[in-house]
């Protein structure tokens, strides 16, 4: 009797275990499958029509949990040694991510000796700065925190003064599976959350891609048609993004400090040039150039119209219409091309609350 009340107590025991053993297995099956959600952006079809394809890394892929770190960080004071500045700070959602001061200023005042560019679009860029020096998000972001006329900061004071912030630790541990903040994991953050900040919704966007005839007046579409045509503004700032990734020589008068891509490349064929930006929410991203030379988009264009100059070195062969004297724009057709240069704007994307400070 004893026997079979032992037989019975074994039997009930395994299967005890046996159901512990596999409700230990779902436990360790629903850890594995959680984790951060993927994140699918919405991009249209026409949009990905670029000449340059999107880059997503493979080891930092978008998702839910890291872009809303990284859009945290992005606005993040504590980055700067100091506390008072951000990436936010000198890339204002206002200006489409750009800076509406000539040069920005450092934390003690330094001024910077190029204008910040908007930060837009950016799945298309292989190329970062306005001399294409680093290669992808992630390493741009490295930067300005330890640039001495930026953030002036270290990384290793970033990643203590984050790890005692008592939100970050879970956010992390969210966004990459693991409470550790190094800098790695701050810099893919931001990254993501840069990938998001797509701009799609102008006017032009909706007459030209949506086929809504009556999204341009009659002036937008004059200069919508010197832009593309005689003024050849095309050539280099091609569609849909109004950018073509390369950099040129577009004939500005001489900027001796300021050698361009050669700085990087080390070859005198690269001096003074500069990558093309996007043109989209131009109207917003005032002052133009790489140094912020002109003040308002008609400057822009009166610089193309009447003061390239021809003799400069490694001028770029897209400026043969200069060259041959072909270029001839009168006061109607400038002011023609200033107009369809403003239904670039997409109010949508500076007035984003997904893309705004989330504290």
């Amino acid at each position: 009797m004893k026997q079979a009340r032992r037989g019975i107590l074994a039997i009930v025991l395994f299967a005890i275990g046996a159901l512990a053993c596999r409700k230990d297995e779902v436990i360790l099956q629903e850890a594995a499958s959680s984790g951060p959600t993927p994140l699918q952006l919405n991009v249209p079809a026409w949009a990905m029509a670029q000449i340059h394809p999107i880059y997503l890394p493979a080891d930092n892929p978008l998702t839910v949990e890291g872009v809303a770190l990284g859009r945290k960080l992005f606005y993040e004071e504590a980055l700067s040694d100091d506390y008072t500045m951000s990436c936010a700070s000198c890339h204002q959602q206002a200006h489409a991510f750009s800076d509406p001061r000539r040069f920005s200023p450092g934390t003690d005042g330094s001024l910077g000796r190029r204008n910040s560019m908007p930060v837009q679009n950016m799945l298309w860029d292989h190329f970062f700065f306005w001399d294409g020096r680093v290669g992808t998000l992630e390493e741009q972001a490295f930067k300005p925190v330890t640039n001495p006329v930026e953030m002036r900061n270290s990384w290793p004071v970033v990643e203590q003064r984050l790890r005692l912030l008592p939100d970050y630790p879970e956010l992390f541990r969210r966004a990459f599976g693991t409470s550790a903040i190094d800098s790695v994991r701050i810099v893919r953050a931001i990254a993501q959350f840069e990938r998001t900040l797509l701009s799609f919704e102008s006017r032009f966007d909706r007459f030209y891609f949506g086929g809504d005839s009556s999204a341009l007046d009659a002036q937008e579409k004059r200069g919508r048609n010197l832009f593309f045509n005689e003024a050849q503004c095309s050539q280099c700032h091609m569609l849909p993004n109004f950018q073509d990734h390369a950099f040129r020589n577009i004939g500005l008068a001489a900027s001796p400090l300021d050698a361009g891509r050669a700085e990087v490349t080390g070859l005198s064929a690269d001096r003074e040039k500069f990558k093309v930006n996007s043109l989209r929410n131009i109207e917003l991203t005032a002052p133009y150039m790489h140094d912020g030379r002109f003040a308002t988009l008609e400057d822009v264009v009166r610089f193309y119209a009447d003061s390239v100059v021809l003799s400069t070195p490694n001028l770029d062969n897209h400026m043969g219409a200069w060259t041959s004297g072909a270029m001839d724009l009168d006061e109607q057709e400038r002011a023609d091309l200033v107009a369809f240069l403003l239904t670039l704007t997409d109010p949508s994307f500076v007035t984003n609350p997904a893309f705004s400070d989330p504290d």
